[in-house]
C-alpha cells in the first residue's frame, strides 16, 4: 500500500513550500530559532499541535528547509495511518478491511492533507488516532479473551496514543466519541462501565480544548464575517455534512478554497439539510438491529469526527470558506471504509467462484483514484500552481487573489500583484492582509499617501495586526513624524513582543528623535532576535558611534561586512569611523574593497579621494590619485554635489593646483549655502582660506 501511495503522490516529491508553511516552518521561530522546545511547550507558541511543531523542529535540525523531506514525513504519517485503520477495520471485522483503508489512503480529498506540509498536523494526529482506536479496540476484545490484564494494558497504551493525538491537534478531541461507538460496535451495546474507560480521554479532551482556546484566543476572529448567529451555524452544519460525503462520493472538483456560501438562517428551507441529517441518523438507528448496524456506525463516526469543523465553533479558516478538503481527513475513514466493504461484499457475490473479478474490479477503482490523487497533488507543487488553480475555479477568492499578489510582488511584478490585491479587496474591502499588501506596492511607487491610508485601514480592520503597526512606524519616520511612529513601533512590540522587525523600526523612531540610548537598546533586542539582522546591525554601530562607543561602533560595523560583504554603506561608514579615530590605512583598504564589490558607489570614490587627499600621514596620500577619485565621484554624484565638489578641491589642493581647489571649493560653498547648509558651507570656507594661502587641507575623515 505504501509503494502504491508514495507513486500516487509523485508530484509532491518535486513540491516546495505553499502558503502558511512559513508560519509554521520556515519562518516559525520555534522552529528555526530563537525559539524553541520550551516555548513551544509552555508558551502559547504551541498553538493547537505542540508536538508537530517539537516534529518540525527535530526534521529542521536534520535536513534544514529542504522541502522534499517534510513532505515524505507528511506523506509516511498518512501512509501508516492507513496502515493502521485497516488492521483497526480487521478487528472490527469490516468487510474487505484493506480496500476500505486504501480507498481512504488514495482518495483524492486527502491529497490537501497529504502534499501540504502544514497539514503533518492531519496525518501526524491521524497514525495516533488510528492507533488510539486500534489499542482501544484490542481492550474491548480481550476482556472476553486474554484477560483484564492485558485489557488495562491495551487500554494505558490507548491513551497514550490518545495523548499524541491530541498533542498533535486538538480536532482529535472528538476520540471519546469515536471510542464510545467503537465499543458499541464490539459490544452490540453500550455498558455503563464503558464510560469509566472513557474518563482519561474526556480529560484529554478538555485539556485539549483548553490548549486550543489558550493558545488561538480568538485571534483574528473579529469582523462582520465572525457576527454569525447561532439558526447562521446551526443551519450551516447541515450543508457541511452533505457537502463532504459528496467530494467523497464524486471528487470534483476539488478546491483549496471552496466558495462560501450565503445561508439565510430566516429561510426555513435552510435548515432542511440539518434536518435530513437527523432523519437519517434516527432512521439508522432504528434499523441498526436489522440491515443498517454498520451504516449507522459509520454515518455516527463521521459526524463525531466533523464536530469540531461543523461551522457552529468559530476557527480562523472559516473566513474564507465553511468547507475545506483537510477538515474531513479523518471523518472520511468511516463512510470509505463502509463503502469499501459493501463494494467488496457485493463484488464477491456477484463474481460468483471467479477469483480474480473481485481483486481486479478493485484495483481498477483505485487505480482510477490513484490518477485522480496524481493529477490533484501537482496543484501543490508551489503558491503560483495552488493559486492559479484556486483561482481558476473560484475567481472571486479574496484569499487567493490577495496570496497570489503577494508572489507576484516578490517577483518584481507589481503591477500584476496590485491587480489581485485591488480584485481582492472589491471582493472583501475589509480584508487586512490586502490593504496591508497594497499598501507596500504603493509604497513602492512613491504613493506615501495612499500607502499610508491603506496601512491605517488594515489598522482598522485588524487592531492586533502587528505588521501593519510595525511598517507604518517605518513609514512614518521617513515622513518625519517621528511621535507616531514610536506610537505604532511600541504596538507592534506589545502585540508581538519577539517581532526583530518592530523593534527596529522602533530603533529607528527613536534614534529620530535623538534618543539614542534608546535607539541603541531597540536595536540590541532586534538582533537578540535575529542574530543575523544586518540592517539592525549596522544601525546600532551608527547609533554607538554617534554616542561616542567607537570600538563597539566598529566591531558591530565589522559583523555586518562579514554578514554582507557587499554592503558598500556599511564598507564606506566603517572606513569613516576608521579613519576618525587615525586607522587611516585600514579605511583606504577598506575603501579600496568596497569599490571592487561595488564599482558604482559613489560614497566609496569620494571618502577614498578625501583620505588621499587630506590624511595627516603624508605616506598614505596622492594627490594625483585623489584628483582621479574625486572626479569620478562628481561624475557619479550627477546634478553639483557639495560634498563631491568639496573633496574635489581638497584633491586639487593635495595635487599643488590650488587655483582649481579655490574656484572648486567657492561652488562647493555657494552651494552648500543655497541649499541651507550653514554650517557646512562655514566648514568649506575655512578650507578655502587655507587653499588661497596655498595650503592644503588635513583632516583625515569625512562623512560618507
Amino acid at each position: 500500500m505504501l509503494a502504491i501511495l508514495f507513486a500516487a503522490y509523485q508530484p509532491v516529491w518535486r513540491a516546495g513550500f505553499i502558503w502558511d508553511d512559513d508560519d509554521h516552518v520556515t519562518a516559525n521561530a520555534c522552529v528555526v530559532g530563537p525559539l524553541g522546545f520550551k516555548e513551544i511547550w509552555t508558551t502559547s507558541a504551541a498553538r493547537i499541535c505542540p508536538l508537530v511543531l517539537s516534529s518540525f523542529r527535530v526534521q529542521h535540525a536534520l535536513w534544514g528547509l529542504k522541502p522534499l523531506p517534510y513532505h515524505l514525513v507528511t506523506l509516511l504519517m498518512h501512509g501508516l495511518a492507513a496502515v493502521v485503520l485497516w488492521r483497526v477495520l480487521l478487528r472490527l471485522q469490516v468487510p474487505g478491511a484493506w480496500f476500505g483503508a486504501a480507498l481512504w489512503a488514495l482518495h483524492p480529498v486527502q491529497v490537501e492533507s497529504a502534499a501540504w506540509i502544514t497539514e503533518l498536523k492531519n496525518t501526524q494526529s491521524g497514525l495516533f488516532y488510528m492507533l488510539t482506536v486500534l489499542f482501544f479496540a484490542r481492550a474491548r476484545l480481550a476482556e472476553a479473551a486474554a484477560g483484564e490484564r492485558v485489557r488495562r494494558r491495551n487500554d494505558w497504551i490507548a491513551v497514550g496514543f490518545g495523548v499524541l493525538a491530541m498533542a498533535s491537534k486538538s480536532s482529535t478531541v472528538i476520540l471519546p466519541l469515536t471510542l464510545g461507538l467503537c465499543a458499541w460496535w464490539i459490544q452490540r451495546s453500550w455498558r455503563w462501565r464503558d464510560a469509566v474507560r472513557l474518563a482519561p480521554f474526556l480529560a484529554l479532551t478538555a485539556l485539549s480544548s483548553a490548549l486550543a482556546i489558550w493558545t488561538q484566543g480568538g485571534e483574528g476572529l473579529i469582523g462582520p464575517e465572525w457576527d454569525r448567529t447561532w439558526p447562521h451555524r446551526i443551519a450551516t452544519a447541515g450543508n457541511v455534512v452533505w457537502f463532504y460525503l459528496g467530494k467523497l462520493c464524486w471528487p470534483h472538483p476539488l478546491v483549496f478554497v471552496y466558495p462560501k456560501w450565503v445561508i439565510n438562517p430566516r429561510e426555513t428551507i435552510a435548515y432542511m439539510p440539518l434536518a435530513l441529517v437527523l432523519v437519517t441518523l434516527a432512521a439508522l438507528w432504528l434499523g441498526r438491529r436489522r440491515w443498517s448496524r454498520g451504516a449507522f456506525m459509520s454515518f455516527a463516526c463521521f459526524l463525531a469526527a466533523l464536530l469540531p469543523v461543523l461551522g457552529i465553533l468559530d476557527h480562523y479558516f472559516l473566513c474564507y470558506s465553511f468547507v475545506g478538503d483537510h477538515f474531513q481527513y479523518l471523518a472520511s475513514a468511516a463512510p470509505l471504509a463502509l463503502a469499501g466493504g459493501v463494494l467488496w461484499s457485493t463484488l464477491g457475490k456477484a463474481a460468483g467462484g471467479n477469483r480474480f473479478i473481485r481483486p481486479a474490479a478493485c484495483g481498477l477503482v483505485l487505480a482510477g483514484l490513484g490518477f485522480l490523487t496524481w493529477r490533484h497533488a501537482a496543484v501543490f507543487k508551489d503558491d503560483e500552481s495552488l493559486w492559479r488553480d484556486t483561482l481558476a475555479k473560484n475567481p472571486a477568492c479574496w484569499m487567493a487573489n490577495n496570496n497570489w499578489g503577494y508572489d507576484l510582488a516578490d517577483l518584481g511584478q507589481a503591477e500584476e500583484a496590485k491587480a489581485h490585491y485591488l480584485a481582492a479587496l472589491q471582493a472583501y474591502p475589509n480584508f487586512p492582509e490586502a490593504h496591508f499588501n497594497l499598501a507596500a506596492v504603493l509604497l513602492g511607487e512613491g504613493n506615501t499617501e495612499a500607502a499610508t491610508q491603506h496601512y491605517l485601514a488594515a489598522i482598522s480592520a485588524k487592531p492586533g495586526f502587528a505588521e501593519a503597526h510595525s511598517d507604518l512606524s517605518n513609514l512614518l519616520v521617513k515622513q518625519g513624524d517621528a511621535r507616531g511612529a514610536i506610537q505604532h513601533a511600541s504596538e507592534a512590540i506589545r502585540l508581538r513582543p519577539n517581532y526583530p522587525q518592530a523593534h527596529f523600526n522602533l530603533g529607528n523612531a527613536l534614534n529620530s528623535q535623538g534618543q539614542l540610548t534608546n535607539a541603541v537598546a531597540e536595536y540590541a533586542a532586534a538582533m537578540r532576535l535575529r542574530p543575523n539582522y544586518a540592517e539592525a546591525r549596522y544601525n546600532l554601530g551608527c547609533a554607538l558611534y554617534l554616542l561616542g562607543r567607537g570600538d563597539e561602533a566598529v566591531a558591530q560595523l565589522s559583523e555586518v561586512i562579514l554578514l554582507q560583504p557587499a554592503n558598500a554603506a556599511a564598507g564606506c561608514k566603517l572606513a569613516f569611523i576608521l579613519a576618525a579615530r587615525g586607522r587611516g590605512r585600514e579605511a583606504i583598504n577598506l575603501y579600496r574593497e568596497v569599490l571592487r564589490q561595488q564599482p558604482e558607489f559613489g560614497a566609496a570614490w569620494r571618502g577614498l579621494a578625501w583620505l588621499l587627499a587630506t590624511d595627516p600621514h603624508a605616506e598614505l596620500r596622492d594627490g594625483p590619485e585623489a584628483v582621479r577619485l574625486a572626479t569620478r565621484a562628481a561624475e557619479l554624484a550627477g546634478p553639483p554635489n557639495a560634498r563631491a565638489l568639496d573633496t574635489l578641491a581638497a584633491a586639487y589642493a593635495e595635487a599643488g593646483r590650488f587655483a582649481e581647489a579655490a574656484a572648486t571649493s567657492r561652488q562647493a560653498q555657494a552651494l552648500a549655502a543655497a541649499q541651507g547648509q550653514e554650517s557646512y558651507a562655514e566648514e568649506i570656507g575655512r578650507r578655502l582660506a587655507l587653499y588661497g594661502d596655498n595650503l592644503a587641507y588635513r583632516g583625515g575623515a569625512m562623512s560618507p
